[in-house]
C-alpha cells in the first residue's frame, strides 16, 4: 500500500474551511499534551478550525461542552504537563452503534470531518470502525431528519499512538514510553543504593501486560541479573537457572541482585509468573534478604521527557498534514517513528501485526513474537542475552582490546565501557583500560579491567576512565611503542569530535608505524551530537533533558512574574542540535544556531514577535542560543538588544547553563544506547581481528579496519573514518549534513511565526516499512503452518 506525496500547496491555506477534532483515548501517557498542542497550533496555522474533544470517545458521544473550539493560547504551558489535559475515559457507549451514531451527529453539527485520535491500538481500531461506518451513519441521520451538510460526506482519520508500554507494531517508540522509562530508572537507582547497603535482592514489577519492552530496556539500563517478559518466557527449570545466576553474581563480588519482571510475565505453559512467586523462590532457596516492589501507576505520571515532547510535537504536525492531504480514497493512517523520521503507515496493517504478536504468544511461537515486535526489540533482547551470559569461556582468545575515553565527559560513556568490557570477556579477550584519554596511551596508564570492576557503571555519569581533549598527533611514536609494549590488538575509542580526529590521526600514521595497523572503532559520545557518521551521540539525550528541565523552571518563573523574556545559552560548540531540540521540547520562541545564519533583520523580527506576544494572555518569552551561534551576536549582545528594545513591554534575564549539561546520571536512552554501542563494537572488532590475522600476526591497514559506529536512521552502522571526511566541516567541528535541521520549521510554526515551509517528504519512507512489517507477519504465519 503506498501513500504518495500531495502536490505542493501553501500550508497556510490548506486548512481553510476545514475543521479538525483532536481527542485522547484509553490509558494516559506523558507526551500526549505535546501532541495535542502541536495538532492545535499547526491546524490553526493552516487556517483550519481545531476542536478539543474532552474525555475521549465519551465526550464525542455526549457532545455539548465536551467539544470546544481550541485557540492558540489554550494550549500554552501544556508541554511540560504529564497525562492528558483534555481528559481520557474508557467508553463503552462508543462500542455500540447507537453511541457512534450520536458521535457522528455531534461532529456533523460542527462541520468536523477530520478526526485525530491519540491512544492505543483499541482506540485506533475504534476510530477506523467509525470511519468505515461513516456513510451509513450519515444515511441514518438523514432519515431521522438530522441536519446534514454535503461536505460531511466522508471522515478522515489519523492516529497517533500514546501508550507507555510501546506495544504497537509499526513505530519504534510510542508517546509516553521514554518518560515511563525515566520514572522506572529513577526508582531503580534509588532501590539499588538501599539494596547494596543490606546485600539484598530486589524484584521490580513494571507495566507491560502484553509487551515486555519496558522490562527489557530497564534490565539493560540498570544491568539487571534477570528479566521476565511475556514475548520470551524462560526455559523449563528456570528456577534453578535463576538461582545459579544470582549466586554467581554474589561470588563475583556483587552486593545486590536486581530482577525485572513485566506484569504480563508468564512461563512456557502460559502460567503467570508473579513478583511474590519469584521473591519466595529467592528467599527460601538461597536465603537472600529479598524485597519486591510493584511500580504501578507511578510509571504513567510525572513530566514528559524531552524525547516524548519532541515525538508528540512531530507526530502532531505530521497528523495535521496527513488529514489535510487525505482524499476519500486514502486509507486511515497512523503516524509512526521510524529511526529519526516521522512516517505515515496504514493503520489497520499496524493493528493487525500488533494482534499477531499476541496470537504468536498465545500459540507458543515466542521467536515469532520477538521478531514481530521489530528490529529494535530484537536488538535489545539479543544484547540482554549476551550480557546476562556471565560465564566466560575456558579457552582464552589471547586477544587484548584497549578501551579509551577521549574529549569532554558525558553521561552514558561508562555504560558503553561496561558493555564493551563484559562482551569482550565473554568472547575470551583480555580487556585493557586506558586512563585519561590519549595521554594515558602516551604515558602507559594501561591496566587490565575485569568483569566486577565495571559493576554498576551503567547508571554512573561522567567518565570513570578519565578523559582529556588532547589529540595523539604529537606523540604517535610513544603511542605506537605502548601499543607494542602492552600487546594491544585493537582499540575502542569512546568520545566526541576529538575521538574522530584522534582516530584519523592514528590511521594517517599507519604508513610510518606498523603498530597502528590494528582494528579501531570510534563510538560517538558527546553532548554536542556533532560526530560525523551518526544521527545521535551518547550523552546528548541526558544533556537535552537537563536543559529541558531547567527551561521548565525558568518558564515557571517567567509565568509568575509575567512580561519577562529569558535568554538561555546552551552548549554544543558550532552544532545547534541541543539548542534546536531544547527549543522544541521547552516551547521556545526562537533558537539561534550557527547552521542557520541570522542577521539584524531576523533579530528585529524576533523582538517584534515577542512584543506582539505580550499583548496576549501568554506574557513570557524563552530564547535559546547555541554557544558559538555567531561571533558578534553573543548571548550578552542578545540580552542587551532584547532589554533595550523591550523597554516598557518586557524585561530580560540571561542564563548560561554551562557544564551542568555534561553532568548527571544518564537517561534510560543513553544507558541503553551506550550498552548497545559498546556490545556491538566488540563483536565487530572480534570479526575484524579474524579477517586481519595473517602469518601469525594482526595487520589491518584497509580503510574499513578503522570505523565510526553510528546510528543512521534505524540501524547501527560501521563507516570507515576516511569515508566521512567529505561530509565533515573540520573548521567548525560539525557534519555538513544534519538530519535535525528539517525540524527547525516546526519550532518556528509552534512559536507562531508565519510563512514557514513544512517538509512532509518523510512519508516516502513508508512503503518499505509497511511491507517489511507485513512480510514479517506473513512469515510468522507460514512458520506456524
Amino acid at each position: 500500500m503506498a501513500y504518495h506525496e500531495a502536490p505542493h500547496k501553501d500550508p497556510r491555506k490548506m486548512g481553510i474551511g476545514r475543521s479538525i477534532a483532536v481527542l485522547t483515548s484509553g490509558g494516559d501517557a506523558q507526551g500526549m499534551n505535546a501532541a495535542v498542542r502541536a495538532t492545535v497550533r499547526v491546524g490553526i496555522y493552516t487556517g483550519a478550525k481545531v476542536y478539543f474533544v474532552h474525555e475521549g470517545y465519551q465526550g464525542l458521544v455526549d457532545g455539548g461542552d465536551n467539544i470546544k473550539l481550541a485557540t492558540w493560547e489554550s494550549v500554552s504551558m501544556m508541554l511540560q504537563l504529564g497525562g492528558t489535559v483534555i481528559g481520557s475515559a474508557r467508553c463503552m457507549d462508543f462500542k455500540e452503534r447507537w453511541g457512534r451514531l450520536k458521535a457522528a451527529c455531534n461532529l456533523v453539527k460542527l462541520g468536523i470531518t477530520n478526526l485525530c485520535v491519540i491512544g492505543g491500538d483499541g482506540s485506533l481500531t475504534g476510530a477506523n470502525q467509525f470511519r468505515t461506518e461513516w456513510s451509513e451513519l450519515l444515511l441514518d441521520l438523514t432519515k431521522e431528519g438530522e441536519i446534514l451538510a454535503k461536505r460531511s460526506s466522508h471522515l478522515n482519520i489519523v492516529g497517533m499512538v500514546g501508550s507507555i508500554d510501546n506495544d504497537f507494531c509499526g513505530t519504534d517508540m510510542t508517546i509516553g514510553t521514554d518518560s515511563a522509562l525515566h520514572r522506572i530508572i529513577e526508582v531503580v537507582d534509588a532501590i539499588t543504593t538501599t539494596a547494596q547497603s543490606h546485600q539484598r535482592a530486589f524484584i521490580l514489577e513494571v507495566m507491560g501486560r502484553h509487551c515486555g519492552y519496558l522490562a527489557l530496556v530497564t534490565a539493560l539500563a540498570c544491568g539487571a541479573d534477570w528479566v521476565f517478559i511475556p514475548e520470551m518466557p524462560p526455559e523449563e527449570n528456570w528456577e534453578q537457572h535463576l538461582c545459579k545466576r544470582l549466586i554467581t553474581q554474589r561470588e563475583r563480588g556483587s552486593r545486590l541482585n536486581v530482577i525485572i519482571l513485566a506484569e504480563g510475565a508468564q512461563d512456557r505453559h502460559q502460567k503467570p509468573i508473579t513478583c511474590d512467586q519469584v521473591r519466595n523462590l529467592v528467599s527460601k532457596k538461597l536465603g537472600f534478604d529479598t524485597r519486591a516492589t510493584i511500580l504501578g501507576h507511578v510509571q504513567r505520571g510525572g513530566t514528559p521527557s524531552a524525547f516524548d515532547r519532541i515525538l508528540g510535537s512531530r507526530m502532531g504536525v505530521e497528523a495535521v498534514m496527513a488529514l489535510l492531504e487525505a482524499t476519500p480514497e486514502t486509507p486511515a493512517c497512523v503516524v509512526s517513528l521510524s529511526g529519526n523520521m516521522a512516517v505515515r503507515l496504514p493503520l489497520m496493517e499496524c493493528v493487525q501485526v500488533t494482534k499477531d504478536v499476541t496470537k504468536a504468544m498465545a500459540e507458543g511461537r515466542f521467536e515469532d513474537a520477538v521478531n514481530l515486535r521489530g528490529k529494535s526489540f530484537q536488538h535489545n533482547w539479543n544484547t540482554y542475552k549476551m550480557l546476562a551470559h556471565v560465564n566466560p569461556p575456558d579457552v582464552k582468545s589471547n586477544i587484548n582490546i584497549a578501551i579509551i575515553n577521549v574529549g569532554a565527559p558525558c553521561a552514558g560513556m561508562n555504560a558503553a565501557v561496561r558493555a564493551a568490557v563484559r562482551v569482550g570477556i565473554i568472547q575470551g579477550h583480555q580487556m585493557l583500560a586506558v586512563y585519561d584519554g590519549f595521554d594515558g596511551l602516551v604515558n602507559g596508564q594501561i591496566e587490565p579491567i575485569t568483569w566486577s570492576q565495571v559493576s554498576g557503571w551503567t547508571g554512573q555519569g561522567g567518565s570513570n576512565l578519565g578523559t582529556k581533549r588532547h589529540l595523539p598527533g604529537k606523540n604517535i611514536e610513544e603511542i605506537s611503542l605502548n601499543i607494542a609494549k602492552f600487546n594491544i590488538h585493537s582499540l575502542i575509542i569512546v568520545g566526541g569530535f576529538e575521538a574522530y580526529l584522534g582516530g584519523l590521526e592514528l590511521i594517517t600514521a599507519r604508513e610510518k608505524y606498523e603498530e597502528l595497523c590494528i582494528p579501531m572503532v570510534v563510538i560517538p559520545a558527546t553532548v554536542s551530537n556533532n560526530v560525523p557518521g551518526s544521527d545521535f551521540s551518547i550523552g546528548a539525550d541526558t544533556a537535552l533533558n537537563t536543559i529541558t528541565t531547567t527551561c521548565d523552571r525558568i518558564k515557571q518563573s517567567a509565568a509568575g512574574t509575567k512580561r519577562r523574556v529569558f535568554i538561555i545559552e546552551t552548549m554544543g560548540g558550532y552544532c545547534g542540535y541541543l539548542a534546536t531540540m531544547a527549543g522544541l521540547s521547552s516551547g521556545a520562541d526562537a533558537a539561534y544556531i550557527y547552521e542557520e545564519p541570522f542577521h539584524i533583520h531576523d533579530l528585529e523580527l524576533n523582538v517584534e514577535h515577542l512584543i506582539e506576544k505580550m499583548k496576549t494572555s501568554v506574557k513570557r518569552g524563552l530564547i535559546l542560543r547555541n554557544s558559538n551561534a555567531n561571533d558578534n551576536y553573543t548571548t550578552q549582545f542578545l540580552y542587551n538588544l532584547y532589554s533595550e528594545e523591550g523597554k516598557g513591554t518586557f524585561d530580560c534575564r540571561m542564563n548560561i547553563l554551562g557544564h551542568m549539561q555534561q553532568g548527571g546520571t544518564p537517561t534510560p536512552f543513553d544507558r541503553n544506547f551506550g550498552t548497545k554501542m559498546g556490545s556491538k563494537s566488540v563483536l565487530w572488532v572480534t570479526d575484524k581481528l579474524k579477517e586481519c590475522y595473517r602469518h601469525g600476526r594482526i595487520f589491518a591497514n584497509t580503510p574499513d579496519s578503522a570505523c565510526v559506529l553510528g546510528m543512521k536512521k534505524r540501524s547501527l552502522l560501521f563507516q570507515p573514518l576516511t569515508s566521512l571526511k567529505d561530509d565533515t566541516d573540520f573548521e567548525h567541528r560539525i557534519p555538513k549534513t544534519q538530519w535535525w535541521m528539517r525540524l527547525r520549521p516546526i519550532l518556528k510554526i509552534l512559536a507562531k511565526y508565519d510563512a514557514i515551509e513544512i517538509d512532509t517528504s518523510e512519508v516516502a519512507a513508508m512503503d518499505l516499512h509497511a511491507s517489511e512489517m507485513h512480510n514479517c507477519s506473513i512469515t510468522a504465519k507460514q512458520g506456524k503452518r
